[in-house]
This record gives structure tokens, sequence and C-alpha cells, in this order.
């Protein structure tokens, strides 16, 4: 028992010189995947963001949403469309993702967090003007000839800014942002935003310490299937060329390319499968996916 106990010891003094050097910065998390739909994931997600804030490290969360939007859609009558892993999104469909990206999954994660100690507030990207965006055009090569053409995604978008005021304001009050990608357009229209960009763009206006990107695969892995525990951007450019990089891990890596070039300290792609991922990730040398440098 007394083993027990010192061993318990020993680990929080193993975290020390984390907790010192971590004390007062910021990091932007991008929760999605396995560790928001399982219950079990979910719990030990909002106590690790709690634990974060109690000792010192203002914590914002970004989320996504895209299977629940889905699946709403789908019981409301309307087929999902995507082109090139994007959500085609016409009017009908904004409004189905502003209600369950902004009500819905935002005011679950709000409650959770609060529920296990934390003072969650919850954001959209309208809020405070914290998100700008435009629409976002996307290219695609027509089968028949190769050809390059538009695609319009309809209301989909990209930042072309944002004014954190409203974030640092919260943090500085001891308040934990969570924020749904939604942003508003040149006219005041409502935009669907890739929550990955997202983060990164907070993270990058903030000039956070980290930039954490929760997914449903252990990290980056090599041609053989390895984890690659640190890569710099010259290996993953490497990597991208290959195939190597390819699907959905592409834009989670370009999300984190763009924070680093913007001033982020480091930016990771973490196993969100795993309990307390996030505190693994932090507190331990090995951690628990990739870390992506400069």
């Amino acid at each position: 028992m007394m083993e027990e106990i010192i061993k318990k010891a020993e680990i929080l003094v193993d975290a020390l010189p984390y907790i010192r050097n971590f004390y007062g910065k910021t990091f932007v998390i991008k929760y999605g995947g396995a560790a928001q739909t399982k219950e079990e994931l979910k719990e030990t997600f909002a106590k690790d963001v709690v634990m974060l804030n109690y000792i010192g490290i203002r914590t914002v969360i970004v989320h996504g949403g895209g299977p629940k939007i889905s699946a709403t859609m789908e019981r409301m009558g309307k087929k999902p469309e995507f082109v090139s892993g994007q959500r085609v999104t016409d009017r009908e469909t904004m409004d189905i993702v502003e209600m369950v990206l902004g009500g819905l999954i935002n005011k679950e994660i709000v409650s959770l967090i609060n529920r296990h100690g934390g003072k969650a507030v919850g954001l959209s990207g309208k809020d405070g003007n914290l998100l700008r965006a435009q629409k976002k055009v996307i290219k695609k090569a027509t089968t028949e000839t190769g050809v390059e053409e538009i695609v319009d995604l309809g209301l989909v978008g990209e930042v072309t800014s944002v004014d954190p005021s409203v974030i640092e304001g919260l943090d500085r009050s001891g308040f934990i942002p969570v924020v749904s990608p939604i942003g508003a357009g040149p006219n005041g229209e409502t935009l669907n935003i890739n929550a990955d960009f997202v983060a990164s763009s907070i993270a990058s206006a903030l000039k956070a310490e980290k930039l954490m990107l929760l997914t449903d695969v252990p990290g980056l892995l090599d041609a053989k299937g390895n984890i690659i525990s640190t890569i710099k951007k010259a290996r993953i450019d490497k990597l991208v060329k290959d195939g190597t990089i390819s699907g959905g891990m592409l834009p989670k890596v370009m999300a984190c390319l763009n924070a680093i070039l913007n001033g982020v300290g480091k930016t990771h792609i973490v196993d969100g499968r795993v309990p307390h991922c996030l505190l693994l990730e932090i507190f331990t040398k090995e951690g628990v996916g990739t870390e992506i440098l400069g």
C-alpha cells in the first residue's frame, strides 16, 4: 500500500518540470473523433482540461461535429453531400450545422467540463467577431479531361482574420472558452469552417504554446506503419510528395505547419482514443502521438 502511495508522489514530482514550464501558457485543443463520442473518453477529456486549468495552463477548446451533423441531416430527410472531403453546405444545411455545432455539441462540452469543476463558456466564431471568414473555393480535376474546375461548396468558409480579444478576456478571468467552428463572412453570412484550421488560426492569433489536434489514429505513420514521434517540416514535405501523408491526415498536418509558421511553440497530433491522452502528451517524455516542429 505504501509503495503505491510513494509511486503516486513520484508521478507528481515527475510532472513538476512540465507544470513549471507551462504555467500561464495557452494551449489550443481541437476536440473531435472518438474522444468526442465515447462516454468514458468524454469524461477523461473533461477531467484533463479541468486539471490543466487548475495548475495554471490556459486552455481553449475548438470542436467539430461532422458525424452528428450528418446524422441530424438524415433524420430531417436531407442527404449529406461531400466534395473532396468537404461538406457541401446550402442555406438549409447551414442552419442544421449551426444548430448542431453551436447548440447541441457546444453546450454538451461546456456542461461536461463544468460538471467536473471547470468554468467553461461556449462561443461560436461569430461571437465578439472572433472569426472573420470568406467563402472557400476548391478546384477539382474533371475525370474526362483532367482540367481543373472550380467547385462551389456553398456556405463553406476559410478564416481570413481572428480577433482573439473575447478569448483573452475569458482566459484572464479563469474561464475555458469552447469554440464552434462557425464564422461570419464579408456580408455577415454564416460560414461553416474546418475545425482543424479554426484551431490553428486561433492558436496563431494567441501565439499559443501548443496546438493539439485529437484524432482517431496513433499519430503520423511512416511507410512501414510505425509511429513518428517527432517530425520536422522538411520530412513532412517528402512524406506528402510520396503519398505517405494523405487523405484526412493532410489537412491536420497543414493546420499544424500553418500554426508553427505563425508563432505557435509546438504542435501535436494526439491519439484521442487513449484515456487521459492530453495529460500523457503534455506531462510525459514519450507522449501519445506525433509532435510536429518547424
